[in-house]
């Protein structure tokens, strides 16, 4: 299995619609992509408008399946307004 950790920070007092957007993203990969195990939201507790989405897939497949979805695409640029940069990702290798 293939992990990743995306960082993504926020612009100030964009939170709760950041969080609406991803919210709406995440249930539409975990409702259309049978290779993602796991797509979480965590908000940081030292950094303000910091968080940290932790992704499971079963493999790289899914991994590109996921890069490569519609929603995906679409979803994800609605987060676009509120971020304070680009996402930083980590991948990892289950073990």
């Amino acid at each position: 299995m293939i992990a990743a950790v995306a960082t993504l920070r926020t612009k100030p007092g964009t939170q709760a619609e950041f969080e609406a957007a991803f919210n709406e993203l995440a249930a539409a990969v975990r409702a259309n992509e049978p290779g993602n195990k796991l797509y979480q939201l965590t908000r940081s507790r030292t950094e303000e408008g910091v968080y940290k989405v932790l992704e499971i897939y079963a493999d790289q497949a899914a991994v590109e399946a996921h890069r490569a979805a519609a929603h995906f695409k679409e979803l994800g640029a609605k987060l676009g307004p509120f971020m304070a940069g680009r996402a930083e990702v980590e991948s990892l290798d289950v073990v």
